[in-house]
């Protein structure tokens, strides 16, 4: 696991971009629980950071792709996964396991 931010850096259903190890990563806070996703949508690559995030699903900007925080899952577009890391609190750190 890997330092990615501290828990107070990601606000209440808030979103945060993070470096980690070279690569962009998508910070989502949903009431405490600490989702990490890569930042572009696997679509046509539209960066996440303007994304809807309602409950654990994250909707891209650009044409409405909508995908789980919990498991990366398209429902509209199997085809389509959002890769998804796992994420553990120590603290207030927050770390992720890029694979």
């Amino acid at each position: 696991m890997t330092f990615a931010a501290k828990i107070g850096e990601v606000p209440n259903f808030g979103k945060k971009v993070v470096t980690v190890n070279g690569q962009e990563v998508l910070l989502v806070n949903i009431k405490g629980t600490i989702y990490a996703s890569e930042n572009e949508c696997p679509h046509q690559g539209s960066p996440l950071t303007a994304a809807m995030v309602k409950n654990d699903f994250i909707s891209c900007p650009r044409h409405g792709y909508r995908f789980s925080l919990v498991d990366g899952s398209c429902g509209d577009h199997p085809e389509c996964t959002l890769k998804i890391y796992p994420v553990q609190l120590s603290g207030d750190d927050i770390l992720i396991d890029l694979g």
